[in-house]
This record gives C-alpha cells, sequence and structure tokens, in this order.
C-alpha cells in the first residue's frame, strides 16, 4: 500500500506549504513511505484529487486544497485530520496502516478495513474540531489574560506615580506649613 499525498509544489500560500511540510516531514521521520503527488506541476493528479475527494470534505467552492491524504484509491483525509489523527497518536489507523511493534498506537483487528477506517476518519474529524474549538477557546483565554495583565501592570503603574505624587504634595505642603509656622 502506497501513502499518496498531493501537495502544491510551487504554492503561494504559506499556510498551505507549512501544512505540506508538516505531513511530508512527519510521513519522512517516521519511515512511513509515500509519494508526493504534485497537483500544482501535473493536471491529471490534480483532476484525480479534486474527483477522490468525496464531498463533505470539500470547501464551500469545491475545490479541495492540498495536503489532501490517500492510501492508494481510499481517501484518509485532510490536514486537520491528519493533525487531529498525529494528535491522538493513531496515524496508523488514519492511514490504512498496521502500526510498528512498539508503538503506543492500539488498533483493531483490521486496520484495513475500508468501513472500520472511515468510521474512525469520522469520529477522528469531531474530536478534531472539538479539540481545535477548545484550544482557540484557550487561546483566547489566554490572550485576555495577558490583556488584563498588562492593563493591571499599567494600572499599577499609573497608581504607583499618582501615590509619588501625592507623597511628593504631601512633602511640598508640610514644608510650606514649616516655613509659615518659622515666620
Amino acid at each position: 500500500m502506497v501513502i499518496k499525498v498531493f501537495v502544491a509544489t510551487s504554492s503561494g500560500s504559506t499556510a498551505i506549504k507549512k501544512k505540506q511540510q508538516e505531513v511530508v516531514g512527519f510521513l519522512e521521520a517516521n519511515k512511513i513511505d509515500f509519494q508526493q503527488m504534485d497537483i500544482a506541476g501535473d493536471e491529471d493528479n490534480r483532476k484525480w484529487m479534486r474527483e477522490n475527494v468525496p464531498g463533505e470534505k470539500k470547501p464551500q467552492n469545491g475545490i479541495p486544497l492540498p495536503p489532501q491524504i490517500f492510501n492508494e484509491e481510499r481517501y484518509c483525509g485532510d490536514f486537520e485530520s491528519f493533525f487531529s489523527a498525529k494528535e491522538e497518536n493513531i496515524i496508523y489507523s488514519f492511514l490504512g496502516l498496521a502500526p510498528p511493534p512498539g508503538t503506543k498506537e492500539t488498533e483493531k483487528s483490521d486496520a484495513t478495513d475500508g468501513t472500520e477506517a472511515q468510521t474512525e476518519d469520522k469520529a477522528d474529524e469531531g474530536a478534531h474540531e472539538g479539540a481545535h474549538e477548545e484550544a482557540q477557546s484557550a487561546q483566547s483565554e489566554s490572550e485576555d489574560q495577558q490583556e488584563s495583565k498588562e492593563e493591571h501592570e499599567t494600572t499599577g503603574e499609573e497608581e504607583e506615580k499618582q501615590e509619588e505624587g501625592e507623597e511628593k504634595e504631601d512633602g511640598e505642603e508640610k514644608d510650606k506649613v514649616e516655613e509659615q509656622e518659622e515666620s
């Protein structure tokens, strides 16, 4: 079985390039055999990819963007599905491959059964979407906390300056009172 990763070698989008690099780099690092299929330089690859990405995985404009991952003819998923499977330590299941001995991934007895793999993909997608929303929420909270901290620090600095100013004014008033008493 050959994993096919459809990429655009001449993409102008840095986001797409980063996603492609992450998929390819991960597969290389884990010594998973794959082929890069360039959709930018080969019209047949582009056409095949677009025709074989399932309808529910296509964006609203109907044109799926790389990277798209297949195991031979079976659609594995896009970058988001890949990322989710990687985070959940089920990448071999996602790719429809048997995990090598000694990996953490546990798998059902028949990893190549298409219906099981598709069911797992759909479950992975739902889990990833939830995890993605949680991550965005956590990031949002973190940003809010940072802003609050900065506001608090700014307020604290202003209060210190105000207190210093009040102390200075108090000192000047005492000096004036002492001068008047002396006169």
